[in-house]
């Protein structure tokens, strides 16, 4: 066994190495260091199993040295027993809990105890160890993702407080990354859960990459991750880095000979600017992001102090939503469609309105928030229900063929329950499904175009009608027009005229409307609300009007009046 021995007092020394060399049995390879410095060097030089250590020396006692020796990695794997001629129980507690394995009073040195100390120290620093490594594997099963390997959430918020607490005390700044993957769900929803395991794994990679050395890395949950960067100067360092993780993700991913395409989104908060608070700052940066989400996804976005009341704002109205849906308690309204030719009705739009109740939101500004939170199907199936049910009613009640107009978001598009749910309510109401215009935007079609068309395709072969809603407002394409199963074109209100308007406002209205009718589409004039938009719209030969001038959106019971009076029921 190798021993050293520290101890300033040679007597002391050579008693305690006589003893051990008393010993029959056991063969002791013993050195001798006359300070702590010159132990520490033989430490550094030599691998002992157990240090006999004088707790009291001169320039650094022995509990210094136990410290300094447990702070060094290398020199922390031997055991201590600490040796002194003061025996006070206090003295004795006092190293241990520096790190010793077992304390000696010199006047106790005998060859039994002495070996006994060197045992049981041994032991202890055996179990000790092993208590170590177990609290290590531990620690990181608590602070690491084990797929990735990266921080957790615990250890990342841990480690921003604590840089947010140090900066206190710099000019520089500290920003803070919120990434999301786009499209993740759809990944793990197409290609299974150890596809999309890969997507992460390889996403991390990527990031890596386009970080520097000393940067905070962690996965917060699902493809949700976060980056630290500190000691930041000026805004032109995030972007370079937030764009080359932009730039990184351009290349499609190879999962399991498959090309997996993926972008992320990015938001960035800083400190001081937006928050002292490592939480806040957090939330402030996952705002960010899903403000670079509404852009577009696959990009950067910085936190400004309005995003708050935006998120705030939306938060409410996705609670609110979610109570209404429960309750049943939204209300539709009927808007009539007219022939052209002889004003006769053909039919009406469903249109969903906000409960009478505060808080009173718009439609433009809930089906937004519906549409990002899903909920937007489930809302979507209680109009198809309400309004099919309301024209099975208006059928037999009034023995009229009237149609039903239903409008159909770029989210229920992509919704598989769509047609199933569709086709069981038509079979139950008895209704054909010729009597049912579905309603999209061009939004819809943007998107996944040939998915998009493929889920047209079958709805029309159904029998639905399709109609592209407000068509010439924004973005609009002839291509779309030919591309798709689209029967009705809805002109948006924008296109109407009014005295105002100018000479060319005028010409492409009328050369648009010549154009749809050509193509041999059903043309809708939407918006009409005075007497001489009425007229240019028959002027023009449009075939369908639908506005305030002809008909208010009703309510079930003044859609009944207005019915009862048309078919003198």
């Amino acid at each position: 066994m190798k021993v050293l021995i520290v101890d300033d007092d040679i007597v002391d020394r050579k008693v305690v190495k006589r003893t051990l060399c008393a010993s029959s049995d056991s063969h002791h390879d013993v050195q001798e260091a006359t300070s702590a410095a010159q132990g520490m060097s033989l430490l550094s030089a030599n691998q002992f199993d157990v240090i006999l250590l004088d707790y009291r020396m001169p320039e650094v006692d022995g509990i210094e040295m136990v410290s300094d020796m447990r702070a060094k990695p290398d020199m922390g794997n031997t055991a201590i027993v600490m040796i002194s001629a003061y025996d006070e129980p206090s003295l004795a507690l006092d190293c241990i809990e520096a790190g010793a394995q077992d304390f000696l009073s010199k006047s106790e040195i005998t060859l039994n105890k002495l070996e006994k100390a060197i045992l049981y120290a041994n032991k202890r620093f055996e179990i000790e160890q092993r208590m170590h490594k177990s609290y290590l594997a531990v620690k990181k099963m608590a602070e690491k993702d084990p797929l990735t390997g990266l921080s957790n959430r615990y250890h990342f918020e841990e480690t921003l407080k604590i840089l947010i607490a140090s900066n206190k005390r710099l000019t520089s700044k500290v920003a803070l990354l919120a990434l999301d993957l786009d499209n993740f769900k759809h990944i793990n929803d197409t290609l299974g859960h150890a596809a999309g395991d890969k997507v992460l794994q390889q996403s991390v990679k990527r990031m890596r990459k386009c970080l520097r050395n000393n940067e905070g890395f962690a996965r917060l949950g699902g493809d949700e991750f976060a980056i630290i960067l500190g000691n930041i100067i000026s805004g032109d360092e995030i972007s370079r880095i937030a764009n080359r993780i932009l730039d990184s993700f351009n290349v499609a991913f190879n999962i399991d000979d498959k090309e997996v395409h993926c972008g992320v989104s990015i938001g960035v908060a800083l400190c001081p600017d937006d928050s002292v608070n490592a939480q806040t700052l957090l939330k402030c940066a996952d705002i960010a992001m899903y403000r670079a989400k509404q852009n577009g996804k696959n990009g950067v976005s910085f936190y400004e102090s309005y995003y708050q009341t935006e998120f705030n704002q939306r938060f409410l109205i996705q609670n609110e939503l979610i109570g209404v849906l429960e309750n049943a308690s939204f209300r539709l309204l009927y808007q009539p469609l007219f022939s052209a030719t002889d004003k006769s009705l053909l039919g009406f739009e469903a249109l969903i309105r906000w409960p009478e109740i505060e808080p009173y939101f718009t439609p433009e500004e809930f089906i937004p928030v519906a549409e990002q939170s899903k909920l937007i199907n489930r809302i979507g199936q209680w109009v198809i229900a309400t309004a099919l049910h309301q024209l099975s009613q208006w059928h037999s009640q009034f023995n009229a063929a009237l149609t039903m107009s239903v409008n159909i978001s770029a989210v229920q598009l992509h919704d598989i329950e769509l047609l199933p749910y569709l086709s069981h309510t038509l079979e139950k109401l008895s209704l054909p499904a010729s009597s049912v215009i579905l309603e999209i935007t061009e939004t819809a079609l943007i998107k996944d175009n040939k998915k998009v068309t493929d889920i047209l395709r079958v709805l029309s072969g159904r029998g639905f009608k399709i109609a592209l809603d407000d068509f010439g407002m924004g973005f609009s394409s002839v291509s779309h027009l030919m591309e798709y199963p689209i029967d009705i074109v809805k002109l948006d209100k924008s296109m109407q005229t009014s005295n105002d308007s100018s000479d060319k406002h005028q010409r492409i209205f009328k050369a648009l409307a010549l154009m749809l009718k050509t193509l041999d589409f059903v043309v809708v004039a939407e918006g009409i609300e005075t007497k001489e938009q009425l007229l240019q719209c028959q002027q023009f030969n449009l075939e369908r009007l639908q506005g305030n001038y002809l008909g208010l959106p009703l309510n079930k019971e003044k859609s009944e009046l207005f019915l009862a009076s048309i078919f003198d029921v």
